[in-house]
């Protein structure tokens, strides 16, 4: 059993279902997946871009990612149906644990000039979505071996109802929050 996972069951549970009155410990919100998806726009030019963000991601979640291809031809960008335009891995379980902490832990307070991250980017239905714009903010990737510098989007599921509960349950996990303002 990983660390968070360890940290949720005998802090995060009792906490959260004091905090909103939950009556049933399978009532309180749980992280259900982590998905990480890097977008290549340049692979259009550069097809062996999509084999180094393979090998990236690879290394940074320690699962192989499926190759993503565009649904439709978009002239101005000149892409065609069918090119692999990103990778992405869905995490889950305690691969989905083992990722969050080394994401909140190690890679975030790596990040240049970083004051926390913003509130505002709750979904409405309980979700999260965090913008990386370097993947050298993770220690697997070698710094030097880098050719061109890739962002990715990191989305956490939860079964929460409502952002203020998913706020609750990152905010437990010790994600890292701007001070200002509040969730919604």
């Amino acid at each position: 059993m990983t660390r968070l996972k360890k940290k949720y069951d005998a802090e995060i549970v009792p906490e959260l279902m004091k905090q909103f009155n939950y009556a049933n410990p399978m009532q309180v919100p749980r992280v259900l997946k982590v998905s990480v998806n890097m977008g290549m726009g340049e692979a259009t030019q550069n097809p062996k871009m999509i084999d180094t963000a393979v090998a990236e991601l690879t290394a940074i979640t320690g699962q192989k990612p499926v190759i993503t291809k565009s649904r439709k031809s978009i002239a101005a960008f000149k892409v065609r149906a069918g090119m692999n335009v990103g990778v992405s891995v869905t995490l889950r379980g305690d691969r989905m644990y083992e990722f969050l902490d080394r994401l909140l832990n190690v890679a975030l307070p790596r990040v240049r000039d970083f004051r926390g991250v913003s509130t505002k980017a709750f979904d409405g239905h309980g979700d999260y979505t965090l913008g990386i714009r370097e993947q050298i903010i993770f220690p697997e990737i070698d710094y030097d071996k880098v050719e061109k510098l890739k962002g990715m989007n990191v989305t956490i599921c939860t079964s929460a109802k409502t952002d203020e509960e998913a706020f609750a349950l990152l905010k437990g996990f010790g994600m890292p929050f701007r001070k200002t303002g509040s969730a919604s």
